[in-house]
């Protein structure tokens, strides 16, 4: 059996955890989160999905706030005697102090084919950036962000209409199975990590609030492309009458409008002038409002055809 401490937080690392836990290869030994926050309306303590699991399956559990800065838990994951530390989404950088922990290496899942969306959010990134695939890789860890050498990678397609909640469920689907593979690989050595190539690095920085703000004079797939990169999280939004609308879903129209500007509307939803093309709204959520249809929306309002917005 390999021995191994998960390190992750949200649910996109859940399935992971679950199937390294339930692997007859691999045998986790705790798991190490973020503290637990504030969620929900009444702000309570909300554990992270990986918590959660860990404590039904009476897995030990860290929750540093920084664990380069906790040496109590630094000792404690030294006495578990760990082959692999395995991180995933974890959410904080790991000192050389504990890299050198385990027997073997800090083995993390990145979202991307590196090197390129090296960062915090390379599932976002790729989607905005217009990307027809994306990927997976094992790789083991170093102090540097997101650069070192390579174990495996897997390819994902990124269809027209996928959007960033598609691409975490996939990856989440996929990254499972990448991981046993590359701990089995390493130990058996049919695994030799690859350097990362010096072409082609990308970094995928945090998105700002500026950039979730709709540029009507940007291309309509442009305009289609955030809006499914950042769906939900945090979307896509435009003010109208003074009101944050959040846009959902949308649909690029080959045609001319002047740029933010709504020039048709349809059964399917409204059109709005972009810098090429028009952009249709498909699905709004309003400011103090439920998710509906763009059309329902603009019918409610009793929008008069053409509008600024």
């Amino acid at each position: 059996m390999i021995n191994i401490v998960f390190f992750g937080t949200p649910a996109i690392a859940l399935k992971s955890l679950e199937y390294l836990y339930n692997s007859d290869k691999i045998n986790v030994l705790a798991v190490v989160t973020q503290p637990d926050k504030p969620a929900g309306r009444g702000q309570k303590l909300s554990m992270s999905p990986i918590k959660q699991f860990a404590i039904e399956k009476n897995l030990p559990v860290f929750q540093p706030k920084s664990i380069r800065k906790e040496p109590e838990i630094q000792n404690a994951l030294i006495e578990l005697n760990p082959d692999f530390f395995v991180t995933f989404a974890f959410g904080q950088i790991l000192s050389q102090e504990v890299l050198d922990i385990p027997k073997y290496e800090t083995i993390n899942l990145h979202a991307s084919l590196l090197p390129k969306y090296r960062g915090a959010n390379p599932i976002q990134r790729a989607i905005i950036n217009g990307e027809k695939e994306t990927g997976i890789c094992t790789m083991i860890t170093e102090l540097g962000l997101d650069c070192g050498d390579v174990c495996l990678r897997e390819v994902i397609k990124i269809p027209d209409d996928m959007t960033c909640v598609d691409l975490f469920d996939e990856i989440s689907r996929k990254s499972p199975e990448l991981l046993e593979k590359t701990l089995t690989g390493l130990v058996d050595k049919t695994i030799v990590p690859q350097k990362q190539s010096e072409n082609g690095i990308c970094m995928a920085n945090k998105l700002t609030k500026d950039e979730t703000l709709i540029d009507w004079s940007k291309p309509a797939e442009d305009i289609h492309n955030l809006v499914r990169g950042i769906y939900k999280y945090p979307s896509a939004y435009f003010v109208y009458n003074g009101k944050i609308i959040k846009v959902l879903e949308t649909r690029v129209v080959k045609g001319n409008g002047a740029c933010g500007e709504f020039v048709r509307l349809s059964k399917d939803g409204v059109e709005v002038g972009c810098g090429k093309d028009c952009i249709l709204l498909i699905k709004v959520k309003p400011e103090g409002k439920g998710e509906m249809f763009a059309k329902d929306w603009a019918n409610g309002l009793h929008i008069s055809l053409p509008a600024k917005i």
